[in-house]
């Protein structure tokens, strides 16, 4: 038996049992193209060895970390660039774990912790992700172009000890890292709770969209109760695919109880756990296990909610305002469309926000009366409005103000129809209805951050800005990691606060035209010459992948499009924007 060190590189394709029942030839023939036109080329170029070859992946063993992790960093280039005119549901990514430890070698295989290891790690990782194990960081940093952000330690299955864990930062910030809240904000004096994400055990990552959209409603269904503070989604999500110690989440979120639980779902049966737990002393209050058919969850879910807020308050004062019909079989699908829409809405790009328009126009034609889907798909038509993604964008605003409507005449007690009937009503100009339906959201849940947010936009068309600051604030005193910089940025911009508006702007992740454009005339009105000239650069790239643009050949065509996307009360408040965006370089 033959051990020797060694860094060893696991790669795996994200998906890939959802793109082989797509399409397995497709699938197949894709498969072999990028292997032999990239991957091999690529891996002999760094001096590596295919030591296994998986259907969906590949297991490479290097003589050197940094050989390992250069190639690692190609590897996902190529494939990105090679996959980039693909349809995005057939798209093939990978995850790359890299370790460096000792193998056992046995012919021209290897064995043994340091290929486990390797392994566990590619799991970890998000799809286009490279982790690291400690001792691998230890010989890839300073030698290799990259920044490495600590993961801290982890429990990797079938490993003894712990594994400190290091991810290349190349791609943005890791969905699984926490930073650290601000410190400076102290949270309400009532009872405070975080609902972490239930755990998909289904065996299918495809499914991942059920358990979260069910720990999502339970999140909003728990946020209606005045008595309790609820960490939003944002925070709680922070700690999802990771081995969550109480004491940590109770230290980073700040809150006296954690919720945790698990989902499996298996044709039409769905097995629930939940629990609820102490943070301070780490002690279980309350758990259950639900086993129901599918059409059961949504008592399942009002069971959950009601057992733990009455365990924390003593009592409930009286059931839920909204509780609604959604016991039918017709109404578990439009629920399934639904949570399927709301997964692309939050992913923020022109291709997801069309993919949510669609599933939830399905959901509505299977359940017209879904006031919360009618209620959302107002929101992506408004977005697609507001961002020149629209093929037809007066008829999005119309669709988009007849369906907040709609969804208000079928439910006037949900604080996020109520927010969405507000937004509407923003961009309709009638800036008193809409004040009228934020407060009346935020009397109904005055713990939805989106509330905030939204309402915030409200307040700097108004002509309030120190009132749309405070909002922002106060939302992120209720969510830490909340992502609020742009309604923050407008606020400032209105202001004449540039450099501010520019620090938040410039720290979004691939911004839209429209944002764009701000920051452009944001730099612009701070003297900063070139890098107006540069933003203004990226807009005009931007703005291909937007159709209403492809028609503003006049600077009366430009000043009505940001007019009508800034509906000022205030004349100068308009004239000041049209100012900034013309030093910019737009022709207003």
């Amino acid at each position: 038996m033959e051990r020797r060190l060694a860094a060893i590189l696991a790669a795996d394709v994200v998906g890939y049992t959802r793109l082989m029942g797509q399409d397995e030839a497709g699938t197949l023939r894709r498969m072999t193209e990028l292997r032999e036109e990239v991957l091999h080329p690529l891996i002999a170029e760094h001096r590596g060895r295919i030591v296994k070859l998986m259907g969906d992946g590949l297991l490479v063993v290097f003589a050197s970390v940094v050989d390992s992790v250069a190639c690692a960093l190609a590897w996902q280039k190529k494939v990105t660039k090679h996959e980039a005119d693909g349809d995005k549901d057939t798209r093939l990514q990978f995850r790359i774990g890299i370790n460096l430890g000792d193998v056992i070698v046995e012919g021209d295989d290897i064995h043994g912790d340091g290929v486990n290891i390797a392994a566990r790690l590619e799991g970890l990782a998000e799809p286009g992700g490279i982790y690291l194990s400690g001792d691998a960081y230890r010989q890839a940093k300073g030698k290799v172009e990259a920044e490495f952000e600590d993961m801290g330690e982890r429990e990797l299955k079938n490993v003894a000890e712990p594994v400190r864990v290091f991810r290349i930062a190349s791609n943005g910030p890791a969905p699984n890292s926490i930073p650290s809240p601000p410190e400076a904000l102290p949270l309400p004096d009532k009872p405070s709770i975080a609902v972490l994400p239930f755990v998909n055990m289904s065996g299918d990552p495809e499914q991942e969209y059920f358990s979260d959209g069910v720990t999502e409603d339970i999140i909003t269904e728990l946020s209606h109760f005045k008595e309790l503070s609820v960490v939003s989604r944002n925070s709680s999500f922070a700690f999802k695919g990771k081995a969550a110690v109480i004491g940590e989440v109770s230290e980073k979120l700040k809150v006296d109880y954690v919720v945790e639980g698990s989902i499996r779902r298996a044709g039409n049966s769905v097995r629930i756990t939940a629990q609820l737990i102490d943070a301070k002393s780490d002690s279980h209050i309350w758990a259950e296990r639900y086993d129901r058919k599918l059409e059961d969850i949504f008592e399942v879910q009002d069971d959950v909610v009601r057992r733990v807020a009455s365990t924390l308050v003593g009592r409930l004062e009286h059931e839920r305002q909204e509780r609604t019909k959604r016991q039918s079989n017709s109404q578990l699908k439009a629920y399934d469309l639904y949570l399927r829409g709301r997964e692309h809405f939050f992913n923020w790009s022109v291709e997801d926000n069309l993919k949510a328009r669609d599933l939830l126009k399905a959901a509505i034609e299977v359940e017209p009366e879904y006031a919360a889907a009618l209620a959302l798909s107002s929101e992506v038509l408004l977005r697609m409005w507001l961002n020149g993604w629209s093929v037809g964008p007066e008829q999005d605003l119309a669709e988009s103000f007849n369906a907040a409507k709609r969804a208000d005449e079928i439910d006037d007690q949900d604080s996020r129809i109520q927010t969405a009937l507000g937004m509407a009503y923003v961009f309709q100009r009638k800036l008193d209805k809409a004040r009228h339906h934020f407060e009346t959201a935020l009397k109904l849940n005055p713990n939805d951050t989106r509330v905030l947010v939204y309402y915030s936009r409200q307040a700097v068309f108004d002509g309030n800005t120190e009132k749309a600051v405070g909002l922002c604030r106060r939302a992120l005193l209720l969510n830490p990691y909340g992502k609020y910089n742009y309604n923050l940025a407008i606020a400032c911009f209105v202001a004449h606060e540039y450099l501010e508006t520019t620090e938040l702007l410039d720290s979004i992740r691939n911004p839209p035209a429209t944002i764009l454009a701000l920051l452009a005339a944001s730099y612009a009105m701070a003297g900063d010459e070139d890098k107006a000239a540069s933003t203004y650069a990226r807009f005009c790239e931007a703005a291909k992948a937007c159709p209403v643009f492809a028609n503003l050949s006049q600077p009366e065509d430009w000043q009505e499009f940001f007019s009508a996307r800034w509906p000022f009360r205030n004349p100068e408040d308009l004239e000041h924007l049209l100012e900034a965006l013309g030093r910019a370089g737009l022709t207003v």
